[in-house]
Parts: structure tokens; sequence; C-alpha cells
């Protein structure tokens, strides 16, 4: 999830999750819609979300990147009796 603040309530943070993002405009202001088709006015700019968006997805592929497990050795072959 990322941390924004509706327009005027910059005091009030919220948390959306980035994945229901299907565009951001600056219409001036800046207009997130969701693809339950919802829009959400947000203080920052369209870039700044941007921003938040790319470093929340580094964020979740760092964490699948180590929590994965070690490839295992090819399995040697068997000897023949």
């Amino acid at each position: 999830m990322i941390t924004l603040h509706r327009l005027g309530h910059t005091d009030e943070p919220f948390q959306l999750n980035p994945d229901l993002i299907v565009t951001i405009e600056s219409t001036p202001d800046t207009v997130i819609t969701l693809a339950t088709t919802a829009k959400v006015v947000v203080a920052e700019s369209p870039e700044e979300v941007a921003a938040e968006v790319r470093a929340w997805r580094v964020e979740v592929l760092s964490e699948a990147l180590r929590n994965r497990r070690p490839e295992r050795e090819p399995s040697e072959p068997r000897a023949l009796r």
C-alpha cells in the first residue's frame, strides 16, 4: 500500500492499493482513477504518486526475491550397477 493525502486533508493520510490505479491525471489537481471507477483527488503530484508506486513495487519484488527458495542443485546421475 502507498500513503497519500486527500486534497485539503493533508494531515489525514490514507493507504491506497496501487494495483487498483488505472490513471493519474493532473486537471490541475491530481485525480487518481481506480479500477472500481472511483476517483480520488490527492494532494501529491502525478510524479509523486508514480514515484510512490515505483518504490512500492521495488519493495514488493525485493521482498519476493529475498524470500525465494534457493534453487536446488541439479541431482547427480545415479551410478550404474
